[in-house]
């Protein structure tokens, strides 16, 4: 196969990536933008703590996509800069990836303690306090890449400030302590979190059994937390992408660079555009507010 070949075959496949997943951030943009509107309209949701951390989740995973979509159109585009305008990028796509589990966690306890403890809820859970829990979140996620992005060290023959670079997370990985760093901090914090989700869904199903009352909301808020606990398997799978990528080259026989692309589009970007649809339409009163917002843009459209 001659060179002119190979470049096409680069060329279409570089096309294809952006135009599947460039429509699927504009509609996930969309429909981020009707729930948030929807959310600033009407004070009910901004007096209940679980849509706020809803909210939160909307604003948190519109920020990963942003900076995760930038460093994609890089790579794919072949885009290099300086490690000092890179790493500014991977340290906020990293944080907000890690707030994920974080929030999905604080999501899953909200539902326990609204519970559990409906009228005797601590006062970081009532909605004029959670920007506590909040704020908690997002220092917790920037530890990790901070403690991460210190130990360190740019390749040999890279200067920080000159050498133009792919901006990619293994620029700054270089060191065998890091990467044992990483594959540690990332088993416990992810153990953890998964611990705080298992605990709320089976004390939740548990309770479905003894309550013969308002059975309803117990089970739907079960069925929110298993929900959550999908969600955070996504995102382990996305955390083990070198054993990943070795089982679908051994297995599927494809380049490493489309490996990359289907765990990236699988398990970072599918989760993020599927939360606003699973959450929305799953709430009635959330759903039946977007509703009208979305039948006046398709007015407009037309």
């Amino acid at each position: 196969m001659n060179c002119n070949a190979i470049n096409s075959q680069i060329s279409l496949s570089v096309i294809i990536k952006v135009c599947v997943v460039i429509p699927f951030f504009c509609i996930f943009l969309y429909c981020i933008v009707v729930t948030l509107h929807t959310f600033a309209s009407h004070k009910q949701f901004l007096d209940n703590s679980r849509y706020i951390l809803f909210a939160y989740m909307l604003i948190n995973d519109t920020l990963q996509l942003l900076s995760s979509v930038l460093l994609f159109l890089f790579i794919v585009g072949n885009v290099k800069f300086a490690i000092v305008y890179c790493a500014p990028l991977l340290f906020f796509s990293t944080a907000t990836f890690h707030n994920t589990p974080l929030i999905l966690a604080a999501m899953s306890l909200e539902r326990y303690v609204a519970i559990f403890y409906p009228l005797q809820r601590p006062a970081a859970w009532h909605a004029d306090r959670i920007w506590i829990i909040i704020l908690s979140l997002w220092l917790v996620s920037c530890i990790l890449p901070i403690v991460d992005f210190s130990l360190g060290e740019p390749r040999p023959g890279v200067n920080v400030f000159s050498t133009p670079v792919l901006c990619r997370t293994m620029v700054l990985n270089s060191s065998p302590v890091q990467t044992l760093f990483k594959v540690s901090l990332n088993g416990l914090f992810f153990a953890v979190v998964l611990a705080i989700i298992l605990f709320t869904y089976i004390r939740i199903l548990l309770e479905t059994r003894k309550m013969r009352q308002d059975r309803a909301s117990v089970g739907k808020a079960m069925h929110t937390v298993l929900l959550h606990g999908f969600q955070l398997l996504l995102c382990m799978i996305a955390f083990i992408q070198p054993v990943t990528e070795s089982l679908i080259s051994v297995y599927a026989g494809l380049l490493a660079e489309h490996i990359s692309f289907i765990i990236y589009f699988c398990f970072i970007l599918l989760p993020r555009f599927l939360s606003p649809l699973i959450y929305g339409l799953r709430d009635e009163s959330l759903r039946n507010e977007c509703a009208p917002i979305g039948r006046h843009a398709v007015s407009l459209a037309k």
